[in-house]
């Protein structure tokens, strides 16, 4: 796969690819040229939590770079769809991003829940199904598991993720919690998605992989470009990896932690952070003015 640089730098850029990082694998190289080629025919997938946002120890106060809403309102229209794929609920994830009501976005979707929920910019609107009744029955004991281990329980309706970053030793929090709530998750026909010091219960059949390869059918994409930061990314990458397999170019950009090397060492790109997420929306959007 090659070497990396450091999250501090963005990959190096390359006039073949329009100022953009220069991929370091020839299927990145491939998919950047494809995008370029046909933008309209092009898919944006980005999680939201570590890629659009930074991470921060209370996921209540997470919101989008501040400069994400302008890269994403100067490459919506060049492209066939943004969408931001989360473990969020669609509105949380909207209400964050700062993406409701804003010109020029009708481009972009918010697939939250994983995809079990849809916000489109174009209406406004959120459709999603009721919550499966294991999620109630794990709200009501997940407390108890949780206990005095310092972690904290972010309810997101159709699924609970348990954060120790704030706990006084996060990683050993981690590790205790760990499982207990796999255990508790397969009592009740969830499964856990450990992520950066949180484990996330939550129903299964649907991931980003799932949700990103259903969006790309949708939109008859040509090609497609995932930009994630965390494990629950990894089924993302796998599905862009599946899609080069039927024909379609792909790209896969992590926006670079330390934290999980597993996607620096797959990514086509690695950029730092949701500001290199930022720069490359930007330089993308230029590169197809």
């Amino acid at each position: 796969m090659g070497s990396h640089e450091s999250d501090a730098n963005d990959s190096a850029t390359d006039s073949a690819t329009g100022g953009l990082p220069t991929p370091v694998t020839e299927a990145g190289r491939q998919g950047v040229r494809a995008l370029l080629a046909a933008p309209g025919r092009a898919v944006i997938g980005l999680d939201f939590d570590g890629t659009l946002a930074p991470i921060v120890s209370d996921p209540a106060l997470a919101r989008a770079h501040p400069d994400a809403l302008a890269a994403l309102v100067a490459l919506a229209p060049e492209v066939a769809s943004i969408a931001v794929i989360t473990g969020r609920p669609a509105e949380v994830a909207v209400r964050y991003g700062g993406f409701a009501g804003v010109p020029g976005l009708d481009h972009l979707v918010v697939l939250g829940a994983y995809g079990a929920e849809r916000w489109d910019a174009a209406t406004g609107e959120v459709t999603a199904p009721e919550p499966p009744p294991g999620v109630a029955a794990v709200r009501e004991e997940l407390p108890g598991v949780v206990g005095r281990t310092g972690a904290w329980i972010e309810d997101k309706g159709r699924a609970l993720a348990v954060h120790t970053r704030r706990a006084p030793d996060p990683q050993a929090a981690f590790d205790t919690l760990r499982e207990p709530l796999f255990a508790l998750a397969a009592r009740h026909g969830l499964m856990v998605e450990p992520g950066r010091l949180v484990l996330e219960l939550r129903p299964p059949g649907m991931d980003k992989g799932v949700a990103l390869t259903e969006h790309v059918r949708e939109t008859g994409a040509g090609s497609v470009l995932y930009a994630g930061d965390d494990l629950g990314d990894l089924p993302a990458y796998a599905a862009v990896e599946a899609l080069r397999g039927e024909g379609v170019p792909g790209v896969l950009v992590c926006s670079g932690s330390d934290e999980v090397p597993r996607l620096r060492e797959r990514a086509d790109v690695v950029v730092g952070g949701p500001p290199g997420v930022v720069r490359l929306l930007t330089s993308l959007a230029a590169a197809l003015r």
